[in-house]
């Protein structure tokens, strides 16, 4: 049998490896809470069937916030059921997933805007206020 065949006949078995998972996803909240520590599990580079990952999601339950982040591929972040903890999917080509992992951290990097992109936003928003006539300026013009 080749090791193609072999990983096809065990990717729907458990081996108990997301409670080893969840385990560990459990010290590194831990550590979040006591000293603000931040932390990524990469599940790829983990020996994970497609049963063991059902499982963790089983585990992990579903969260409040779900996101979908359109640059260079596609990017979706959700929140598990414990607060601190994000799964987030990375698809490359043909929307197959390149990156899985597990996030510890109050808000996934990915989410937050940039020190930069801030501010050119502030700066157009300027901009759009001082070009745009205030509401009303046309009608205040013909009365006076």
């Amino acid at each position: 049998m080749t090791r193609q065949n072999l990983d096809l006949c065990y990717s729907n078995l458990a081996t108990g490896m997301a409670s080893a998972v969840f385990a560990e996803i459990a010290d590194r909240l831990e550590a979040l809470a006591r000293s603000g520590e931040t932390s990524v599990i990469d599940l790829r580079s983990l020996p994970l069937t497609a049963a063991d990952l059902a499982e963790l999601e089983g585990f992990l339950g579903q969260g409040e916030v779900e996101a979908d982040v359109q640059v260079i591929g596609v990017t979706q972040i959700r929140e598990t059921g414990y607060a601190g903890v994000w799964w987030v999917r990375h698809l490359g080509a043909q929307q197959r997933v390149a990156v899985e992992e597990i996030a510890i951290t109050p808000l996934p990097d990915i989410l937050r805007a940039q020190a930069e992109d801030i501010a050119l936003a502030a700066g157009r928003i300027r901009e759009n206020i001082e070009n745009q006539a205030p509401a009303g300026a046309d009608q205040e013009a013909s009365n006076g």
